[in-house]
């Protein structure tokens, strides 16, 4: 049964059953009930959704690991092709797989046929075509045992999965109505299971953090098994070279990535800082009323749209000041200078709209202290309104700085793609983040260290963001013990 009908299914279900539990002490006679009826409506409701939901997320996260690890076992070394690896290999299983259900669900054959059609009988990437499944070469006899059990094992998943869901969803339906009596406390339930929720809710954070660790963690283990941990850290050329030799340094990314991040925050921090004291202590109502929308556009454009404006706009105008018809300074128009500029104007919206929120949070009588002792408009902002609002702003410059860091297009198409070392903010270079990309793009060979090489960066990249979270963390706490 498709997962769409079975959700549909189960929220049907939860339906009926709050309709049958609110009905069941409404229409009781004698005491009073404990709670309201609406309670024992969702008790059952959340009784039918929430084990079956569960049981239904789990069982897809878990089901596609144990087939491929099942299917996987089942291709020798010898049925890979010179050339190919073995998720090659599994990627056209899978294909192949797909084509047989796209083929029975199309007519052009039959359940059993597909189950147990054979090479040698008939063309298989013929009928795959007529089904409308593209095929490089011809499919190889264990491809195709492989596909078929994998196509097996998929459809047994799916109708235990169907059975274990309804089973879960029918079996709470009837234990909530069974217990759903006048005397039977099912705000208590209710909200005992709300709670349950929000720390599931709160939880999805840290869950993820560990995803994204645990998916990182292994395959730079595996590139650092093939390239040197020293030469990594410790090599200032960045040249990766599929034909061998590859120097794979990785200062030359992180200086900038550091360095196109730190001229956006001086040209964005200022502005938006400045944009959000006028904002919130100088401007009339009216006058922040289309302002600050208009402010906050620049956050909603996309990043392709700010890298065009960096290749055809920015880039060509400080090439005409700086250039060789103006100081000489600079050589073409992608340079850090551009994409600095173009990133900083990005990350305005960030800085001034934060700033604003929490200098507005700033409690009035602060302010009204220091009008009384004689302050002017001017001194309380700058003695009492930004020490106050300091931890919030600290925030919002961090929050800046991870996006600036974490930036992609405006690089590529802004900055260039040289990786080098050099303090001349006019020269071309590139992030760890567009080295990332680029080591990912194409038919790269993922036993290669040259393409194992984006997770240790990748992983390199949030160690140091971890730690300037950490570290800014610490300085929003110790300002923040001032004004407690």
């Amino acid at each position: 049964m498709p997962v769409v009908w079975l959700i549909l299914i189960v929220l049907v279900l939860a339906v009926l059953g709050f309709i049958a539990g609110r009905m069941r002490v409404t229409t009781a006679g004698g005491a009073r009930p404990h709670s309201l009826p609406n309670y024992y409506g969702w008790n059952v409701a959340m009784k039918v959704m929430v084990p079956a939901f569960l049981a239904l997320v789990i069982w897809l996260l878990v089901q596609p690991f144990v087939v491929d690890g099942k299917v996987t076992g089942m291709i020798d070394e010898a049925a890979i092709p010179e050339g190919s690896t073995l998720g090659l290999v599994m990627s056209d299983v899978r294909r192949v797989a797909d084509g047989l259900d796209l083929a029975v669900s199309r007519g052009l054959m039959t359940a059993d046929s597909a189950s147990s059609i054979r090479t040698e009988s008939t063309d298989v990437r013929d009928l795959l075509a007529n089904a409308g499944v593209a095929l490089g070469s011809n499919v190889s006899p264990q491809v195709l045992e492989a596909a078929q059990a994998y196509r097996g094992m998929n459809h047994t998943g799916n109708l235990w999965m169907t059975v274990v869901v309804l089973a879960l969803a029918l079996g709470g339906l009837a234990w909530a109505v069974r217990e759903t009596t006048l005397e039977f406390r099912a705000r208590n339930a209710v909200e005992g299971g709300v709670r349950i929720l929000l720390l599931a809710a709160a939880s999805i954070a840290i869950l993820t953090t560990i995803g994204i660790v645990l998916s990182l963690i292994g395959n730079t283990v595996r590139f650092f098994d093939l390239y040197s941990v020293s030469k990594f850290f410790g090599s200032f050329t960045w040249s990766p070279s599929f034909g061998g030799g590859s120097e794979l340094g990785i200062w030359p990314l992180l200086w900038g990535t550091f360095y196109i991040s730190i001229i956006a925050l001086i040209v964005a921090v200022p502005i938006g800082l400045f944009a959000a004291v006028y904002l919130s202590e100088y401007a009339s109502p009216r006058m922040r009323a289309w302002a600050k929308p208009l402010l906050e556009v620049l956050a909603g454009i996309p990043t392709i749209v700010y890298g065009l404006f960096a290749l055809l706009t920015v880039g060509p105008l400080l090439l005409t000041v700086f250039g060789r018809d103006g100081l000489g300074w600079m050589q073409a128009g992608t340079a850090v200078m551009t994409a600095g500029v173009v990133m900083g104007i990005m990350l305005i919206p960030f800085v001034s709209s934060l700033s604003d929120d929490i200098i507005n949070a700033v409690p009035q009588s602060l302010r009204d202290g220091s009008y009384g002792l004689g302050a002017t408009h001017s001194e309380t902002i700058k003695q009492v309104i930004l020490p106050a609002a300091l931890p919030g702003i600290v925030g919002a410059i961090l929050l800046a700085a991870s996006r600036a860091i974490g930036e992609t297009m405006i690089v590529v198409m802004g900055a260039g793609a040289a990786a080098r070392l050099s303090l001349n903010p006019f020269d071309a270079m590139t992030t760890v983040t567009a080295k990332i990309v680029s080591q990912l793009t194409g038919d790269a060979d993922f036993a290669s260290p040259e393409a194992l090489v984006a997770f240790a960066l990748g992983m390199t990249l949030f160690v140091m963001t971890l730690g300037l979270n950490i570290f800014a963390l610490y300085i929003v706490r110790k300002y923040r013990e001032q004004y407690d």
